[in-house]
């Protein structure tokens, strides 16, 4: 079933409609199964999937060996399976290198992707039109006959089989919007949505992943924990990830270079995690120095007419 994707309309720096609908075909979702389903992922990311309870969702990420991210994801529980939502060309990165070891127990991992419907619903009428659909939405996740809810904040992804997915856009009766709609909202909440093109470059502490509570310290060993508690313990991490606020004529991509203006020109600052441009303007997530100041100027490599400003976090970065 094709879903049919309407323009957005409105600026990225006025107030979006009070509902908006958003085909999130950007992500993929990963279910993990199996005896030792749990207790194998377990060993290979940054979050304690084991305590995680059912009705609740964390953030978590798959590194490498040298402590290096692969993926970044939501996690959480449905019916015997631990799900991972991340972006679908991370999953291309992970999903490969989690198999690999996967042989080695008793766990099976399925990319989901094609199955199943991933919508988000944000807007200040989300919440009521979610409850009103799915009825009693009081978990972060919730499971119903209609699909599965997954709630952040006052705006929710949605997990629905194509049968669901046309029903629930039938009966909110609102245009749905492609995934940069989503994504901007995703971006002014400071979330690390690491893509494929920069697999294996970050410790999940360059991306603020202990700042969205994806990072247990306590559970023991996994993939690059040596690196990720060294950075913790011991310091040494240079790197955050900032949220850019600015205008370019010209495309902004994942693989453009930013540029901070220093005394004397411009040098080199990092690299962007995740974009949204219209009409001139453009919101980003980037990997930056972390004394990078707030009154920073920044451009494009690659364009040196573009500017942009940093926008606050809306969490702390200090160490507890």
């Amino acid at each position: 079933m094709t879903f049919t994707v309407s323009q957005a309309t409105w600026a990225l720096d006025s107030e979006s409609p009070a509902l908006t609908l958003s085909l999130l075909n950007h992500l993929g979702l990963v279910s993990v199964t199996g005896e030792q389903g749990i207790s194998f992922i377990h060993g290979q990311v940054t979050a304690d999937v084991t305590s995680l309870e059912k009705g609740h969702w964390c953030w978590g990420a798959h590194c490498d060996p040298k402590g290096r991210m692969l993926a970044s994801f939501r996690a959480f529980k449905l019916d015997d399976a631990l799900m991972l939502l991340a972006p679908r060309s991370a999953i291309e990165v992970s999903l490969p290198q989690l198999k690999k070891y996967a042989v080695f127990s008793k766990a099976e991992l399925t990319d989901l992707s094609q199955e199943i419907s991933l919508i988000g619903v944000s807007g200040s009428e989300a919440t009521a039109f979610v409850g009103s659909y799915f009825g009693d939405l009081s978990d972060a996740v919730s499971y119903t006959e209609k699909g599965t809810v997954i709630r952040d904040g006052e705006r929710f992804i949605l997990l629905l089989d194509k049968t669901q997915a046309s029903a629930l856009i039938d009966a909110s009766g609102q245009p749905l919007y492609g995934a940069g709609v989503w994504q901007a909202l995703e971006i002014r909440a400071g979330y690390p949505n690491i893509a494929a093109n920069h697999a294996s470059e970050y410790i999940p502490q360059m991306c603020n992943l202990q700042a969205v509570g994806g990072i247990s310290f306590s559970k023991g060993c996994y993939m690059g924990q040596e690196t990720v508690a060294r950075t913790k313990y011991r310091g040494g991490n240079k790197r955050a990830l900032y949220i850019l606020f600015g205008e370019s004529q010209t495309p902004v991509r994942l693989e453009s270079t930013l540029e901070i203006a220093v005394e004397g020109g411009y040098r080199k600052a990092g690299n962007i995690i995740e974009v949204v441009s219209r009409g001139g303007k453009v919101l980003m997530t980037a990997v930056l120095a972390n004394d990078t100041p707030a009154d920073a100027v920044l451009r494009l490599a690659d364009d040196h007419e573009a500017g942009f400003r940093l926008l606050p976090l809306p969490y702390s970065l200090e160490e507890e």
